[in-house]
């Protein structure tokens, strides 16, 4: 559905769906209830403004009747958000695509508390560009490699590449060094390195983290190998690994070390649930998206993109 009101700002119009029937006479009635944590005649003062707008860009009046629209558009209020102090870097750019390096903390898209300070928003208005959307992405505490489509007429070539698992994805991470490691043999998860590892993950609305389901067939596939071990800048006995996912389903790096009792240093998500804490940017999650490569979709031009970023805790050579 395409928003009936520009990108404002870097971010884009928010959609919601009006139930066609039910306790309100009127559209106004039902959006001062769903969002009663507001004030209610700032929600209506909004709708005398025309900032409520119908799929078509009509605005919607207070008494326009419950049922008369299925969907409203609006603009959020921006709220007051604390920066993130790192910035994305651009590796590459061109008239369909942005190529960025992202940081550490940084989220690919909007989300809760962030909104501004996001990459998507962030490169919208560095770019002057309201067309930029992320063709894949990465979680907010990885940092890598994401692709943008700069414009709709090529945005599907794009994304078909991921569909269709065209795209060569490379990623490496920190673990703590297994207290029975043996240097001679090694193994992960008890078995000889490289790994292949196979799971069925599945996520669950309403939930943070995903589920592994050892019953179904298997829908997530990783291949990992080891780069090295070694004492990191802090001293940790420390695993470089290096990951080949087949798939991408959500989280699914951080949940296949886990799998091999290694977890990555700094995951706060797995294999078990911390406690909610601020950001500890000396300490971010070992897990970097280190390459992509595939045949350019356009031009038939072979493409291949390497991050710039380094993990803090490899080991030292």
């Amino acid at each position: 559905m395409i928003p009936p009101l520009p990108v404002r700002d870097g971010v884009g119009p928010t959609r919601l769906r009006v139930p066609e029937s039910g306790p309100w006479a009127t559209i106004a009635d039902y959006v001062v209830e769903r969002f009663d944590h507001l004030h209610p005649e700032e929600l209506r003062r909004r709708f005398d403004d025309g900032e409520i707008v119908a799929a078509d860009g009509r605005a919607i009046g207070r008494a326009v009747p419950l049922g008369a629209e299925r969907f409203i558009w609006y603009y959020r209020d921006l709220p007051v958000e604390e920066p993130i102090p790192f910035t994305e870097d651009i590796l590459y750019r061109d008239d369909d695509l942005v190529v960025i390096d992202k940081p550490h903390f940084l989220p690919t898209t909007p989300g809760g508390r962030y909104l501004q300070e996001s990459a998507l928003v962030r490169l919208r208005t560095r770019l002057a560009n309201p067309d930029l959307i992320p063709i894949h992405r990465l979680d907010r505490p990885t940092a890598g490699l994401v692709m943008f489509s700069a414009r709709p007429q090529t945005r599907g070539a794009y994304q078909s590449l991921f569909e269709r698992r065209r795209v060569t994805k490379v990623y490496e991470a920190v673990s703590a060094l297994p207290g029975d490691w043996d240097p001679a043999a090694p193994a992960l998860g008890g078995q000889p390195a490289p790994v292949v590892v196979r799971n069925h993950i599945q996520s669950r609305k309403g939930e943070l983290r995903v589920v592994v389901d050892g019953a179904a067939e298997p829908n997530a596939e990783t291949v990992v190998d080891v780069l090295g071990v070694g004492r990191s800048a802090t001293g940790e006995a420390v695993l470089h690994t290096l990951l080949r996912p087949h798939t991408g389903r959500m989280h699914q790096l951080r949940v296949h070390l886990a799998s091999l009792s290694i977890p990555i240093l700094g995951d706060r998500w797995y294999p078990a649930l911390l406690p909610e804490a601020p950001d500890d940017h000396a300490r971010p999650l070992q897990l970097l998206a280190r390459e992509l490569e595939f045949t350019d979709p356009l031009t038939g031009a072979p493409r291949r993109f390497v991050t710039r970023r380094t993990l803090t805790q490899v080991p030292l050579a």
